[in-house]
């Protein structure tokens, strides 16, 4: 049971004391707390409220002064590749050779992905959950990509909360023209194996970081397994992460071959239901988003790419209550990680997209997709009772962004100021199961100086071994 937000109830002890920001809760009401104080202990937080109200508390083991700066819970990135951190740009490097080949995601992210090595997996996680840490993200769902156990340790290791899953391919639809690389591919019954055995390693009670279950298109994923594995998502008690209505060449491929689209083909397989966690579902028929109601669906938005593909139904998924989250999709695709820059991005996309229309200027305000950032993400990440509020009882995964930068100067309200005109690079310090994994900008983790130096050189390695579709040098 969630304590309310200034129940005045003593803990016993006291890990950690953050005192004097303006808390921004995200709670039901939309609480507002001036000069705040924020107790947590067990990876919890035990009691929030103005300073003034504060029980008698035990000496903590240890304060973060927190005055002038505004709290926030941690943003919920819903949808990410955590391998492709060093393909960011490589697409805008190609476009000035020529048109780049699409989708993107055949014929340039999935061959990267298949020449990674565990290790190299290892350190391009790691430098993805970091990015994200810094930029205010405490919780992933990564897409689904290769050797997940190694995405796993990394995030483990940074401090960050998460769900890991396996690229899931067994079917080739043009093996002739481009083919899927033979490292991306797996047999029908390996790839449900495979999937089962990752989520009972890393599904375990407490844990923060944990896995998931993942197809990759229903292009390259056969009928029997996303029927299989629906299956084996609820009888394991854990999520399915797939890309959904994302492109038209999805659209035509599922009325050719299914003589349905996405969402329907889905629905005749059973795969239609809580357990499904569906990103991108751009183009959807009014329909389809019936469905997802109707089947307790999840969905993710990614801005940045979004609105390039079709017309979002973010705003009217979230109207109807889908549990819909903000996504980067990573580096590749949307060049940030950054969620505040993904929620000003889907600020602007719906004011065109819906405020011409009906001649509304802010269909869906800043302030909203900033809840849907926080508490739309938690719901889609199935964590809606843990995280995603400021609020005795939920896990104390919260974010200190400071407002001094001139570009947040003119207004003194917290919600706005988040809202608008806060960006990753604003974020202060960071907590994460009430673990202060950044502080002062600081990543107390890894060592971020070592990440930054191999960089260069461990990027130029793994993209020196791809080549074109073509068969030309990259």
């Amino acid at each position: 049971m969630v304590a309310a937000v200034t129940e005045a109830v003593a803990p016993s002890a006291v890990d950690l004391l953050v005192f004097g920001p303006a808390a921004v809760t995200m709670d039901d009401a939309g609480r507002l707390i001036e000069d705040a104080v924020i107790v947590i202990s067990g990876g919890r937080i035990v009691w929030i409220g103005p300073a003034q109200d504060a029980p008698p508390l035990p000496a903590p083991a240890a304060r973060l002064d927190a005055r002038g700066l505004i709290a926030l819970p941690g943003l919920v990135d819903a949808h990410v590749h955590l391998a492709q951190q060093p393909l960011r740009g490589l697409l805008a490097e190609l476009s000035r050779r020529g048109p780049p080949r699409m989708p993107p995601w055949k014929h340039y992210w999935l061959p990267f992905e298949a020449t990674l090595s565990p290790e190299e997996v290892r350190f391009f996680a790691t430098v993805a959950c970091a990015n994200m840490l810094l930029n205010g993200t405490t919780c992933f769902l990564e897409a689904g990509g290769p050797h997940p156990d190694e995405m796993a340790l990394a995030a483990e290791e940074v401090g960050i909360r998460g769900f890991v899953a396996l690229s899931t391919i067994d079917s080739d639809p043009a093996p002739h023209r481009n083919p899927i690389p033979p490292a991306a591919m797996l047999a029908t019954d390996e790839a449900l194996e495979r999937n089962i055995a990752l989520v009972r390693r890393w599904n375990r009670p407490g844990a923060r970081v944990g896995a998931w279950m993942a197809l990759r298109q229903i292009m390259v994923c056969t009928p029997e397994l996303t029927r299989d594995m629906a299956e084996a998502a609820r009888a394991e008690g854990t999520r399915l992460h797939v890309h959904l209505a994302e492109g038209a060449y999805e659209i035509d491929f599922a009325l050719e071959v299914h003589g349905a689209r996405p969402a329907h083909h889905l629905e005749r397989l059973g795969a239609l239901g809580p357990q499904l966690h569906a990103a991108h579902s751009v183009i959807l028929l009014p329909e389809e988003v019936d469905l997802y109601v109707r089947r307790s669906v999840s969905a993710c938005h990614c801005s940045m790419n979004n609105f390039g593909i079709g017309v979002p139904r973010l705003q009217e998924m979230w109207r109807r209550g889908v549990a819909v989250g903000l996504g980067s999709d990573g580096a590749a695709s949307a060049d940030t990680l950054d969620i505040f820059r993904i929620a000003h991005a889907a600020r602007i996309g719906q004011a065109a997209q819906i405020g011409h229309v009906y001649q509304t200027r802010t269909p869906m305000g800043a302030e909203e997709l900033l809840r849907i950032a926080t508490r739309g993400g938690a719901r889609a990440a199935g964590l809606a009772q843990e995280i995603g509020m400021l609020a005795a009882g939920f896990r104390a995964d919260l974010i200190l962004v400071d407002p001094s930068d001139a570009d947040c100067w003119g207004t003194a309200d917290p919600l706005y100021i988040a809202a608008h005109c806060i960006v990753g690079r604003d974020v202060r310090h960071v907590i994460v199961d009430g673990r202060v994994v950044v502080k002062d900008r600081a990543l107390l983790t890894v060592d971020l100086d070592r990440l930054r130096s191999a960089y260069p050189a461990r990027r130029a390695s793994a993209l020196a071994r791809l080549t074109a579709p073509t068969g030309a040098a990259w």
